[in-house]
């Protein structure tokens, strides 16, 4: 089993508190805009990091960082990008592969909502974990824990933290 601490659009901002709520994580995801190099050098300090770069980060996230990841966790196919859309409106970027060969995971930053949906039509778990920085028109900074075990995607926990 895998506990994985997925954040997204922290935009140069990263609470101290996110170190509480995944302490007890093996891995952080970042679905991009991280901001900073320095976010995720801190992250990557604290846990085993795997990110994408979002439309806000520069040329030096970039550099660490691709657009697309798709890789396997336990038995699961994981697809992370920023900028993907949710079932039933995923952006053009993504659309023609998602539904030819369709992960089972899809992740995805970019909107700061927080959303977890299954996609019945494909067979794909979509999750977007909102915003956790401070910039943008959310109300409150959200990220979400999970586990992966074998081929199940399981033990959600939504975390709120205000602004």
């Amino acid at each position: 089993m895998i506990k994985i601490g997925l954040i997204s659009d922290t935009h140069s901002y990263l609470d101290d508190a996110v170190y509480k709520h995944f302490e007890n994580c093996d891995e952080i995801w970042h679905a991009g805009d991280f901001g900073s190099m320095e976010v995720a050098e801190r992250l990557a300090a604290f846990k085993p990091l795997k990110g994408v770069y979002g439309n806000i980060d520069g040329p030096d996230i970039r550099q660490h960082f691709p657009e697309n990841l798709r890789f396997n966790c336990e038995k699961v196919d994981v697809w992370m990008t920023h900028i993907g859309g949710y079932p039933d409106h995923y952006s053009p970027s993504v659309r023609g592969e998602i539904y030819t060969k369709p992960p089972n995971l899809f992740i995805c930053g970019h909107s700061h909502i927080l959303k977890v949906i299954y996609d019945k039509k494909i067979n794909c778990l979509h999750i977007n974990p909102g915003a956790a920085g401070k910039q943008g028109w959310h109300k409150v900074r959200t990220l979400v824990r999970f586990c992966i075990s074998e081929e199940k995607i399981h033990t959600f926990d939504l975390v709120e933290m205000q602004r």
